[in-house]
């Protein structure tokens, strides 16, 4: 299903009367609001949700709510967004976000852009939903190191979380509702207006310039195989791979979801989009820069025995390596990032 796009205007105005979150809120305009939250960009499929969990405005307003909220953290100090933040596409600009009580996270935080359309979810792919995802960050000592039982024991003292719970679920604030809130907002986070969907889904050709193309052809050819795992509309075909880092690493990867030894240090392929403005890159955040990602793979990583075998020297020379980064700026959607709906 495409949808069209909505008049700029209408959803700022829109935006507008939903950020007040006043107790008036039923004035909004429903159906504009659920037609801005379940579109989806030319050449993306439609997301499917799980059928008890199915979009409303009431749930996303609740999830919007739940995902600023900084009471889901045990020191009161830490939020959703503090470590996914949409300036950023919903990622963060440093190696380890912070977590509770300061504690340095242990992963660098991926991106939340089109996390709808994940068939699986952490880097070690060990969570299958979005409704389950958020137990993960609670209860984990290195981000909100808290039980999700007392969040909802303290956020039910708060008359707007009651409220609220009934409208979206029909029941008071708790572990089912805070889960399954932070799901329908997280599926609304979708990303696909940037110049490279301009040239290839809006058929736009002036969309990118002729060295952009140049690096796009270089992507999607046989000789740097990119596109075998940063394939499709989302740049990822979520598989596990290691591609060459260390030869030996201190995270473990989807080891520690498995056991098998074919899996140590394996890690989900990200999605490639807007990859220009969510540095620093790969699971423990080493790169600060694409010119260092593309140096990597030119050189063709480091031994290791599951290093993927399509991770090999590529042999580019400096104008194909800057091409290449060229076209990886062309996927920032810039739209996305300054949308109206993410801010607090």
């Amino acid at each position: 299903m495409i949808l069209s796009r909505i008049n700029i205007l209408s959803v700022f105005c829109l935006l507008s009367l939903l950020a007040c979150e006043r107790e008036d809120q039923e004035s909004i305009p429903i159906q504009t609001l659920e037609e801005v939250n379940t579109s989806y960009p030319q050449g993306f499929p439609e997301l499917i949700a799980p059928e008890d969990n199915r979009y409303t405005d009431e749930r996303w307003s609740l999830g919007k709510k739940l995902f600023f909220e900084k009471k889901l953290s045990k020191d009161g100090q830490i939020s959703c967004a503090s470590c996914h933040q949409a300036s950023f596409a919903f990622a963060d600009q440093v190696a380890f976000s912070v977590g509770a009580f300061g504690r340095s996270g242990t992963r660098n935080a991926p991106s939340l852009a089109n996390v709808g359309y994940h068939p699986c979810l952490m880097r070690e792919g060990g969570v299958p939903t979005l409704e389950m995802q958020a137990l993960v960050p609670i209860q984990e000592e290195n981000e909100f190191d808290h039980n999700i039982v007392k969040i909802s024991e303290s956020l039910s003292t708060d008359q707007s979380y009651r409220r609220m719970s009934q409208a979206a679920y029909e029941r008071d604030i708790d572990a089912y509702v805070i889960t399954r809130a932070l799901a329908v907002f997280q599926r609304s986070i979708i990303s696909g207006n940037s110049r490279f969907d301009r040239y290839q889904y809006q058929g736009i050709p002036s969309a990118l310039s002729n060295n952009e193309r140049i690096g796009m052809d270089l992507f999607f050819s046989n000789r740097t195989n990119c596109s075998s795992c940063h394939g499709g509309f989302n740049f990822s075909n979520y598989s596990f791979q290691n591609n060459g880092l260390d030869s030996a690493y201190a995270d473990v990867g989807r080891f520690r979801l498995t056991n098998d030894s074919n899996d140590l240090s394996l890690f989900k392929v990200p999605s490639l989009r807007n990859v220009s403005i969510t540095p620093p890159y790969m699971h423990d955040g080493r790169f600060h820069s694409l010119s260092e990602v593309v140096e990597h793979y030119d050189k063709g990583g480091r031994p290791h025995p599951n290093k993927s075998q399509l991770i090999k020297p590529l042999f580019l020379n400096n104008k194909e390596k800057a091409a290449l980064i060229t076209f990886l700026q062309t996927l920032t959607d810039h739209e996305f990032i300054n949308d109206p709906r993410w801010r607090p």
